[in-house]
């Protein structure tokens, strides 16, 4: 038996955490089968390595998320932690290396720092240049340590002698300024010296004051002037402490940056360069109040450079342009090695897709997603990459390039919130595997601090419906549990602080225009509980529920209310219902075949149903009793409304079908078998072409599934014509469309204003492939109990998927060879797997290892099989409904 060592919260990088009692999890590595920890003890150690205290020796098979043995910590702490573990016959392991954390500043008493802005006469109307902020200060001695405490409205890149200080980029990130505010810390220890230093700071607009939104958007969102919180906190080796924060006494300039927008792109003139030990040229700040919002750790890992891609063609348009083909549609910029005369500028511009040859920006909208770089002449050469923005492309224009243009000289830098990768896929169909690449590619473009859309075009905005039905998938691949928890906090912030009901925001953060219609919505309010809940079954964190929960309360309680208001059902002016169904028109994407009344109240019921369960689990039985209720009462109304008593629905699509039987709305067996062969005969005669929007997409394979036809859904997936999911792949796809029809069969693009190639929300398939191509599923909260039920089919030889949960890593996959299917399965110590293979008996578990099984005289089933059993099933009503 070895231990990892333990790991804070959800933190891999735990300098400046936010929790005064952070819970510890740990993994156990051993090949004894069957692994089982009967026993813990935890040690805690001070910052030099002195035991401060522990648990002894407590009976208990818990490893994750373990509570907090020591006193609530203060501010500015560093605590380690070591664990060593007992098995079910006793036997203990040795301890646990040492795992260190230190808290950051915990409350706003803390701060003697105040947040300054440049007092230069910049006009906040337009866009701004990024502001140099100094401070010159001399150290007096030998330094123990240091660390600098900064934050921003607007975004920041500190830097302490002209050196960077840590690789975060576009840091805080974009929160609801109004409620909240991340604070980073930084051990600048070694980038101290002796005598002189000066810290700075480049300070931009970014989401804080610069242009947010589509249709032109508008600036100033949350305030007109960026401006800059920092405390540097030195302690010197004599125990003596001093404090270098933001006040009067700094000082502010302008430099090279012109300009530098999220939309549009930066100007950077390298003639206009200075170095922070410029005296000459710099003015004043003014010293603002505090803010009144809470400062807070962030939760999750910032922003950072995750690869860079070389160009895999340079290309030479009808035009006669320069454009560099990098091979995969990501989030990010250039980063370039230019040499020429000062004075000449190299622009550089952004697309995700070509049209007639050349770049197509049509649709960038009214985003310029430009950066020019004008050269200093230096006869060594010149490296820029810009700063305070990102683009969403896979080819880029060349213009002004002095001399002959090598693609060694560029590099395209990929962007997005560093989370770790936790899950992976793979089968024998090649099509397939892309599809899923381009679903990871898609999550990590999207996954830029908020989960957004539409990296390319003047929008990149929070939209909460996409998120709702993509989190399964998002929490299987990585490990998004900081960054989402992060943006459920912006969320619960925005939708409680609403005069008009507990209505969680189309978008979060906030920063829809006035006059936009904020009306509460289906899928979309949905994401208050539906994103928590996912992360629950996922990370198994209860504790994330009891934070959400007046949220998630809140959004269903307004659902009670506006079932009671109808009657038993909602019925509300406007829904997106179905959003972008193939068959809607390109100007008019919410207009589906399937009635946004009946997405509406299928949605109601499960989420209802979903708050039943999670009251339960925080021990909230008068609110459980009453939201099972509510979902036993829609789901009658639902069924008197919406559906026939031979099992037909009212809308005869794919989507209302998927919605009835994934959400067990049919009340009788008769009702669902009969449902089944119509969402059957509705795949076929659509010639196996998806007919799904936003609602039913992430679930149609599981109705086929359930329906007991998974061919059915194995034969859409594989489906290339259009509308279907493999069909971007066979247009060169290396990320998920917005529209299935983004561009359309001749090259063009679809001619709806809104078409963007990177939107993660239709690539939920994920999330099937994962729990029944693969067959790894969970059978309980944090995956530890596994669920391993591989439904083979279309033809395929093998699939796997992996995934590293909080146990450690699991694994299900299949081979056939003829009619043998050879199933294996990789459970983690301290779990257990509940195994169901598709010979018809019964499921059976077993505990940690790896596990094969065969199957002899395996045939893939064909329509219409007697349906299996699956996690979804509802249970019969005998009521007589």
């Amino acid at each position: 038996m070895k231990v990892a060592a333990p790991v804070f919260e959800h933190h891999r990088e735990p300098l400046g955490i936010g929790e005064r009692r952070p819970r510890l999890s740990w993994r156990t590595g051993t090949d004894r089968p069957g692994w089982w920890q009967s026993a813990y003890e935890i040690e805690l150690v001070d910052g030099s390595g002195t035991l401060t205290g522990g648990t002894g020796r407590v009976a208990s098979d818990e490893s994750v998320l373990v509570p907090w043995p020591g006193p609530e910590l203060e501010s500015r702490i560093r605590v380690g932690a070591r664990v060593r573990v007992w098995d079910a016959e006793g036997r203990v392991s040795a301890w646990s290396p040492v795992a260190y954390a230190e808290t950051g500043l915990l409350g706003r008493a803390d701060w003697t720092a105040r947040p300054i802005a440049p007092d230069l006469g910049i006009d906040p109307g337009r866009p701004q240049p990024v502001v140099l902020l100094r401070r010159a200060f001399h150290t007096r001695g030998p330094i123990a340590s240091a660390r600098l405490y900064v934050t921003a409205l607007g975004v920041f890149q500190p830097e302490l002698n002209g050196r960077p200080v840590g690789e975060d980029m576009l840091a805080p990130g974009w929160s609801s300024y109004h409620h909240r505010l991340r604070c980073l810390t930084y051990d600048v220890t070694g980038l101290l010296r002796d005598g002189e230093n000066v810290l700075g700071a480049q300070l931009g607009e970014g989401w804080y004051s610069g242009r947010l939104g589509f249709h032109g958007g508008r600036r100033a969102v949350y305030g007109e002037r960026p401006a800059l919180l920092a405390q540097l906190e030195i302690v010197y080796a004599d125990g003596s402490r001093e404090t270098i924060a933001t006040d009067e006494r700094w000082q502010a300039a302008t430099g090279p940056v012109i300009r530098s927008e999220l939309y549009d792109g930066e100007e950077y003139d390298a003639r206009l360069e200075r170095t922070w030990h410029d005296t000459e040229g710099w003015g004043a700040v003014t010293e603002l109040p505090l803010p009144h919002t809470g400062l807070e750790s962030p939760p999750g890992p910032p922003v950072r450079r995750t690869g860079t891609l070389r160009p895999v063609e340079v290309l030479t348009t009808p035009a006669g342009r320069t454009v560099l083909d990098f091979g995969q549609n990501l989030v990010g910029r250039l980063r370039i090695r230019v040499k020429g005369a000062a004075g000449e500028t190299v622009t550089l511009r952004h697309a995700e897709v070509l049209e007639n040859g050349e770049l197509a920006l049509r649709p960038l909208r009214v985003a310029e997603a430009t950066d020019r770089y004008t050269l200093k002449g230096a006869p060594e050469g010149e490296r820029y990459e810009p700063l305070f923005t990102f683009h969403g492309f896979r080819y880029a224009q060349v213009d002004g390039w002095p001399g002959a243009l090598d693609p060694s000289d560029i590099e395209a830098v990929v962007l997005h919130t560093d989370m770790e990768r936790t899950g992976w896929f793979e089968c024998s169909e090649p099509l397939v595997d892309q599809l899923h690449a381009n679903v990871v590619w898609g999550m990590r473009g999207n996954f830029l601090d908020v989960p957004t859309d539409c990296l390319q075009r003047d929008e990149r905005l929070g939209w909460t419906g996409d998120i709702a039905v993509f989190s399964p998938a998002a929490t299987f691949l990585y490990d998004c549990s900081g960054m989402l928890s992060s943006w459920l906090r912006d969320l619960a912030a925005e939708q409680l602080a609403r005069t008009d009901g507990a209505i969680p925001p189309l978008v979060v953060p906030d920063a829809l225009p006035a006059g936009f219609p904020n009306a509460p919505t289906a899928i979309w309010g949905d994401s208050a509980v539906l994103v928590p809940w996912a992360l629950y079954q996922a990370y198994g964190d209860r504790e994330l529920l009891r934070t959400q929960w007046e949220s998630m309360s809140g959004w269903a309680d307004e659902l009670e209310r506006y079932v009671e208001q109808g009657g038993g059902l909602w019925r509300a002016d406007f829904q997106f219902g179905d959003w972008l169904d193939p068959a809607a028109p390109p100007e008019n994407p919410g207009a589906a075949r399937t009635d946004p009344d009946l997405v509406a109240n299928a949605y109601t019921a499960h989420t209802a149903a979903v708050m039943a369960q999670v009251a339960d689990l925080l021990d909230e039985p008068e609110h459980a009793r009453r939201y099972a209720q509510l979902a036993a009462r829609v789901r009658a109304a639902f069924a008197d409304e919406f559906v026939t008593p031979g099992g037909l629905l009212s809308s005869d699509a794919q989507t209302a079908y998927t919605l009835a039987l994934r959400f067990a709305l049919l009340p009788t067996a008769r009702q669902r078998e009969r449902a089944g062969e119509r969402l059957v005969e509705i795949v076929r005669r659509a010639g196996f072409r998806i007919g799904t929007g936003f609602a039913g997409t992430p679930l149609i394979c599981d109705a086929l599934t359930l329906a007991g036809a998974p061919e059915i859904a194995y034969r859409m997936l594989l489906e290339t014509g259009c509308p279907s999911w493999l069909y971007p792949v066979t247009m060169g796809a290396t990320t998920v469309w917005e529209r299935w029809d983004s561009m359309l069969p001749d090259g063009t693009m679809n001619p709806g204003e809104m078409t963007s190639f990177n939107h993660y929300a239709l690539g939920a398939v994920a999330d099937w492939l994962h729990r029944t191509v693969a067959g790894l599923g969970e059978a309980g909260p944090g995956r530890r109990k596994l669920r391993i039920a591989p439904v083979p089919g279309g033809g395929l030889t093998h699939a796997r998927a992996v995934h590293e949960s909080p146990y450690g890593r699991c694994e299900a996959g299949w081979e056939r060879d003829g009619d043998t299917l050879t199933v294996t399965a990789v459970v983690p110590p301290n779990t257990t797997a509940v195994v169901e293979l598709p010979d018809g008996k019964p499921a059976f578990e077993v505990g940690s290892g790896t596990h094969t099984f065969t199957v002899n005289g395996f045939t893939t089933p064909t329509w219409p099989p007697t349906p299996i059993r699956h996690p979804f099933a509802a249970p019969e009503d005998t009521s007589g409904r």
